[in-house]
């Protein structure tokens, strides 16, 4: 790529299952962070909870974002077997997800 140098974010918004308890989406979000440990590409993770006023969530409850320092290091992340491992049974408990990368950029008026 040309541009695969520099910061870049990975984040996912999903909506947990009905059915899926608030224990197991807690050990979920924990098995996410816990993904930083075993990832040298992934550099850090924060997480939170729809608070909208606004009524555009569109269902959905949770919102993660990681930081990378490329695009090269998402794909080495996305291909990582403790990813892999993680992001199915992550699946297999949301009734929707989209994930979305995104190269930050400031805003200087």
């Amino acid at each position: 790529m040309a541009n695969d140098k520099g910061v870049v974010k990975h984040v996912v918004l999903a909506k947990f299952k009905d059915d899926v308890s608030p224990e197991k989406i807690e050990e979920l979000i924990n098995g996410f962070a816990d993904l930083v440990n075993h990832i040298p590409a992934m550099k850090s993770l924060v997480w939170g909870k729809d608070v909208s006023v606004e009524n555009l969530h569109q269902g959905f409850t949770h919102i993660f974002e990681s930081t990378f320092e490329s695009t090269e290091a998402i794909a080495e992340y996305t291909a990582h077997e403790k990813h892999v491992l993680y992001a199915n049974l992550f699946l297999a408990h949301v009734e929707k997800v989209i994930a979305i990368d995104f190269k930050p950029t400031s805003v200087s008026l």
